[in-house]
């Protein structure tokens, strides 16, 4: 029985897929049948090139499967057609003609090349015109998300990336800037996977002291102006949780928004930066009672896929190794959903080590790190420690303060303000239009 192999993301389903499936299916039909198979891209394969797909694998199965013709749909594991092909020989391969030039010019050959293994055909079917799948990801994105989608996101980019790359805002516009910020590399699309909600640049965006002082009604007001114009998923900084009885509360809230998850640190008393580490004094919690607080918070919440992580401290007050190890396995045990672990050493040695140790932990959860210290490491060398989530914590509010003082320096300095709009502005069309429904 001859097989037709169809590969394809199939996240948004429109006339081109439908159409290639409907030329496959007339193909089998005029040399008297057989199996239409397609390789569904997982979700791991797809973020690999470009943005998480809005449905899972198996939202989309369901799709595919159903519709008329398809008589098998398979996991694509990753870009490269072959390993499917060399496993199921199909006689067939169809896709759009438009792979036959730009980037995916490569991945075509390769797999004209396999295919005449076992006499197999490339079958290059004429591309739709009128649809294109930026288009329609842009009108999603203009519509915005839900809060149970956004809330899912984070636990399914864990699921398919090798490390999730988190940013931080402070107000809508620095939102709009994780939310749109982008570039290309090696043919493939680098974003920011999510939103850092940090306690740190809101309190400097408010020209307050990082003491706790913004209290948790005025750092949701915030969390909504971000909320209203992302679809990223958020991760908010919680400090230390405040008592038990508020913590369950602000997780109940968190929830409801569409928040991913809360990171608390194992400390108590009034809230000090932990980059002054024991330069000021700093209490670190007990972490009995601190496993308790993440109890509460668990059993506060709704649903699965919302996470409380404990972020530990010992590091940062030079309570050694052994203690910020002990205290990941009492926080685990608790039910926390990961861990973030803290140094403000220039070098990646001790965050090495640390993850060395924790990835032996048997209850081993999400490991997160915010590499505002020790900034020279780079992705690839996180990941092969087996780090899971990087925080890039505070450099948008970082790198807009001294731009401001620079522009208001130019307007002082030559009293006008010609040089600030030539030489630190962007033009005035391009902030405006930057903001959605501006036009």
């Amino acid at each position: 029985m001859k097989k037709v192999y169809i590969g394809m993301s199939a996240d948004l389903l429109h006339p081109g897929h439908l159409n290639i499936i409907h030329e496959a299916r007339k193909l089998l039909d005029s040399i008297g049948g057989g199996e239409l198979i397609v390789g569904l891209l997982t979700d791991k394969a797809i973020a690999s090139y470009k943005r998480l797909p809005y449905m899972n694998w198996e939202q989309r199965k369901i799709i595919i499967e159903n519709v008329k013709g398809v008589t098998q749909v398979i996991a694509q594991e990753t870009l490269d057609y072959v390993p499917n092909l060399l496993r199921i020989k199909p006689d067939y391969v169809l896709h759009g003609d438009d792979w036959k030039t730009g980037v995916q010019a490569k991945t075509r050959q390769r797999i004209v090349d396999v295919m005449k293994e076992w006499g197999g055909e490339v079958i290059d079917i004429p591309y739709t015109e009128g649809i294109s799948s930026t288009k329609l990801n842009k009108a999603l994105k203009d519509v915005g998300t839900t809060p149970e989608i956004r809330g899912a996101r984070l636990k399914r980019l864990l699921d398919s990336k090798d490390i999730v790359t988190i940013c931080e805002s402070h107000n809508g516009l620095s939102g709009l800037i994780v939310e749109n910020t982008s570039i290309m590399e090696e043919n493939r699309k680098i974003e920011f996977d999510g939103i850092w909600i940090s306690s740190l640049t809101q309190s400097a965006a408010q020209a307050k002291p990082d003491i706790g002082y913004l209290d948790t009604t005025t750092r949701m007001t915030t969390l909504n102006d971000i909320l209203e114009v992302t679809t990223k998923p958020i991760i908010y900084d919680g400090d230390n949780g405040g008592p038990q009885e508020h913590f369950i509360f602000t997780v109940k809230t968190l929830e409801r928004l569409g928040v991913s998850a809360i990171i608390i640190e194992d400390k108590i008393g009034l809230k000090k930066n932990s980059l002054f580490g024991t330069e000021v004094f700093q209490e670190q919690d007990n972490p009995e009672d601190f496993a308790e607080k993440i109890k509460a918070g668990k059993q506060a919440q709704v649903t699965d896929h919302f996470m409380i992580i404990a972020r530990i401290e010992s590091l940062i007050l030079e309570q050694g190794m052994e203690d910020a190890i002990s205290r990941a396995k009492t926080y685990l045990d608790a039910g926390a959903d990961g861990i973030m672990i803290h140094s403000r050493r220039k070098e990646f040695d001790e965050i090495k080590e640390f993850a060395k140790l924790y990835n032996q932990l048997p209850n081993r959860k999400p490991l997160v790190v915010v590499p505002s210290s020790y900034n020279q490491v780079t992705e690839q060398e996180l990941i092969d420690s087996g780090i899971n989530i990087v925080i890039y914590a505070n450099h948008l509010l970082r790198a807009a303060y001294p731009a401001m003082v620079n522009a208001a320096k130019s307007i002082l300095e030559h009293h006008r303000c010609k040089e600030a709009s030539e030489d630190f502005c962007m033009k005035i069309k391009d902030i405006i239009t930057l903001i959605p429904g501006a036009k």
